[in-house]
């Protein structure tokens, strides 16, 4: 669960994400279920069907993508997001590999999924509506290699090619019906004769099988996914005994507390889930060829390390745990651990320290003559080393000499790597804290044109155009980053206070009053839309989307981002008027 500031609105999300769980707790998000009452979509190791109209009647997948758009604003504001370009670049491009290779995952709007991280110490994974998928910081550092984090991240997958949440909603619609049947049966009884006791019998009855339908349908809701995430696994040719050393760690993890019940539990028991996954691996012919783990993967979890704890308690643990990782016989885990060491020193300010721990990185990258290392496959790692190097040329206190190295540097790189926008951004950076505000409004123009949805691209807009004093354009490119996030009435804030600016044409007035009535017609749609909804939902954050609450617990504590172990507890926008904004931006540029 998040574990946002306790104001009103941390408190609904918190128990938003409680109530759509289909699974991602505590152990990433590979659960399944017991007897079903519903059908659950059972073939072999092949394409499992589409969802008929059923799913779709109680959640389309259009508003499917906005309640998860909706859900998304929130958490990116909480404190534990963790807005780490290289770890979001990271788990987009190796969780986009994946949906490459689960077919009908994007469904019928061809959505696009969203990968990224929160800070928790607990090993979970989640799901949420749309395709957006969040993975726990401890869940990186606990998985020992890419098998095992695509296990985890497959199974997530699964949750949202077989649409489990719109399904969910269909279920609770039909077991809502069984209490209604126990009342009236138990009025019969009573009218019969059949005593108090009798009647009550009846309704307690009845209510406890609505809630036994709801926890077999989330269980085999997570076997399903178990199943999705094993055929897309395989299909991307990672190995499948990842899925069984990770369901392995996990259980180590659920004997500390003690497993519930299975009739209890939202999700199978753990050694259940095993031997069926071994048994698949039995029964499936054996791959031809597995994938190396990618450097970027250790990479990775090292920064992961660092951002998980950042007291100096934290630090000083996080320290000990490279320097023990610099001991082991394996070229790639040392690599990491100098990273990881010179991106502690980093936060430490020690700008010295990290930049001779990131040389002996990238040297020990570098093929040594005459001898053949089969760990050194496939990338080196050269634009997460790059970036961590811009990263330490941009620190405050660097000369000026320093920061025209970042430039040269970024913009290096940025050619090499053109489709990296944690380098694009970078970019951007070195030439704003450099002095290049022409160059650089010129560039994140382009840029804003290309990645519309990208809200940093606007704040790093509205950073320059302060820089150059050109106070409408700032307040201009701040709304439509707050149009991104979500924060219309914020946009809409910035709209007036462009409209003020000293320096702002009529030209610009045109603009700002076309852009503030459509900001207002979409808030009077939205609104429409949520009454449309019904009275039957809870209300979601900030008084947006409404979900039919739902919730599953489980034996082991409850984590800030989710419920319990379990591979499974899932708690489970843009404007066409852009436009018209950069075709302003580049006529006032000229």
């Amino acid at each position: 669960m998040l574990q946002l500031s306790p104001s009103r609105n941390s408190r609904r999300l918190r128990s938003l994400l409680t109530a759509i769980a289909l699974g991602a707790a505590a152990t990433c998000a590979l659960a399944a279920p017991t007897t079903p009452t519903t059908p659950v979509l059972r073939t072999p190791d092949a394409t499992l069907p589409t969802l008929g109209d059923a799913a779709r009647a109680d959640l389309s997948p259009v508003i499917e993508r906005k309640l998860g758009e909706e859900i998304m604003n929130d958490i990116r504001r909480d404190r534990d997001y963790l807005d780490d370009d290289a770890i979001i670049e990271y788990l987009n491009n190796f969780g986009e590999n994946l949906v490459s290779y689960a077919p009908g995952a994007r469904g019928e709007t061809n959505a696009d999924f969203f990968f990224f991280a929160v800070r928790d110490p607990m090993i979970n994974a989640f799901a949420l509506p749309g395709g957006f998928i969040g993975v726990h910081s401890q869940l990186l550092i606990a998985a020992q290699n890419e098998s095992e984090l695509a296990s985890v991240l497959s199974h997530e997958i699964g949750h949202v090619q077989q649409r489990h949440i719109a399904r969910m909603l269909g279920q609770q619609k039909q077991d809502a019906l069984l209490p209604l049947a126990a009342l009236i049966l138990a009025a019969l009884v009573g009218k019969a004769g059949g005593g108090a006791d009798a009647a009550m019998g009846v309704v307690m009855g009845g209510q406890g099988l609505a809630i036994q339908r709801q926890l077999n349908f989330s269980r085999d809701a997570e076997r399903e996914a178990d199943r999705v995430g094993f055929q897309t696994m395989r299909a991307a040719g990672y190995d499948t005994s990842g899925m069984v050393s990770f369901f392995k760690r996990l259980q180590g993890t659920t004997r500390l507390y003690g497993e519930a019940p299975a009739w209890l539990s939202s999700h199978p028991l753990t050694g259940e889930r095993i031997a069926d996954i071994q048994n698949r691996i039995r029964e499936a012919p054996k791959p031809g060829h597995i994938k190396p783990d990618a450097i970027e993967f250790h990479l990775v979890r090292a920064r992961a390390r660092v951002l998980q704890d950042p007291s100096a308690k934290g630090h000083e643990d996080t320290k000990a745990a490279f320097e023990t990782q610099l001991k082991q016989d394996n070229t790639q885990q040392q690599t990491a651990a100098m990273y990881g060491l010179s991106f502690l020193a980093l936060k430490q300010g020690d700008l010295k320290l990290a930049q001779s721990w990131l040389d002996k990185a990238r040297g020990s990258m570098k093929p040594k003559p005459g001898v053949l290392s089969a760990e050194r496959t496939g990338s080196d790692g050269s634009a997460m080393f790059a970036s961590l190097g811009v990263e330490i040329k941009l620190a405050p206190g660097q000369p000026p000499e320093v920061l025209a190295q970042a430039v040269q540097e970024a913009e290096h790189m940025h050619q090499k790597f053109p489709l990296s926008r944690m380098l694009a951004r970078q970019y951007a950076d070195a030439m704003i804290a450099s002095g290049k505000l022409d160059q650089a409004a010129t560039f994140l123009r382009d840029q804003v044109q290309q990645y519309r949805e990208e809200p940093k691209l606007y704040d790093q807009l509205a950073k320059t155009y302060a820089a150059q004093g050109k106070i409408a354009l700032q307040h201009m490119a701040l709304a439509e980053s707050y149009v991104l996030s979500g924060a219309v009435p914020a946009a809409v804030d910035q709209l007036n206070l462009a409209r003020k600016a000293q320096d702002v044409s009529f030209y610009d007035q045109a603009v700002i009053d076309a852009r503030e009535r459509e900001l207002q017609q979409r808030q009077k749609d939205e609104k429409q839309e949520k009454k449309d909804r019904g009275d039957n939902w809870a209300a979601g954050p900030n008084g947006g989307a409404k979900f039919k609450v739902e919730t599953s617990t489980e034996t082991l504590p409850s984590s800030r981002f989710g419920t319990a172990p379990g591979f499974g507890n899932d708690t489970r926008s843009g404007f066409d008027a852009f436009d018209s904004f950069d075709k302003r931006l580049q006529k006032r540029s000229q």
